[in-house]
């Protein structure tokens, strides 16, 4: 049987590719990152641009704010009380913290004020209203099986969502 191999990153295709990350002159991130194409898991300034290369490949790409996570949102820094905490959480300013709110949904807060009586909470994402640089190189591109294109993404083993999940598949 003949591998199908991919020329070049389209819809459907399994990419990986290093990248570096640079946000306000200073390196963020170097990894190395598997994701599947055109199903929208990674920020869209980056996938539009990588969209048509080929394994070797390498390319600056600037994604400015509005592609990537957004602008800044000040009506996302909200004021709530620290009794909406348990008493032994540990509040640190400028830290991300995993809360849930009174529906069970889990999301992250930086703390950026604190009173006696209150906690600001910025709820925008770290890299909101920031324009990212990459420098991206494609090592692998291949199709992606029927169920990672069913799943929309890439099927990973659950080793850090604690949930002791069944079907290898964090939800």
């Amino acid at each position: 049987m003949t591998e199908n191999i991919l020329n070049a990153v389209q819809d459907d295709a399994v990419v990986q590719l290093a990248y570096n990350l640079v946000v306000d002159g200073e390196e963020i991130e170097s990894e190395v990152l598997e994701y599947l194409h055109g199903h929208q898991n990674i920020i869209p300034g980056l996938e539009n641009a990588l969209t048509g290369l080929e394994v070797g490949d390498s390319k600056e790409v600037l994604v400015l704010a509005e592609d990537a996570y957004g602008e800044f949102d000040p009506e996302a820094v909200v004021l709530v009380t620290r009794k909406s905490f348990p008493p032994d959480f540990d509040i640190r300013l400028g830290e991300p913290m995993h809360l849930r709110d009174a529906n069970g949904h889990v999301f992250t807060g930086v703390a950026t004020a604190l009173t006696d009586e209150n906690v600001e909470l910025d709820l925008n994402h770290p890299m909101a209203g920031k324009d990212l640089q990459f420098t991206v190189t494609i090592l692998g591109i291949r199709p992606a099986t029927e169920q990672e294109i069913q799943n929309g993404g890439l099927s990973h083993a659950c080793e850090g969502c604690g949930e002791g999940c069944s079907d290898g598949c964090c939800g």
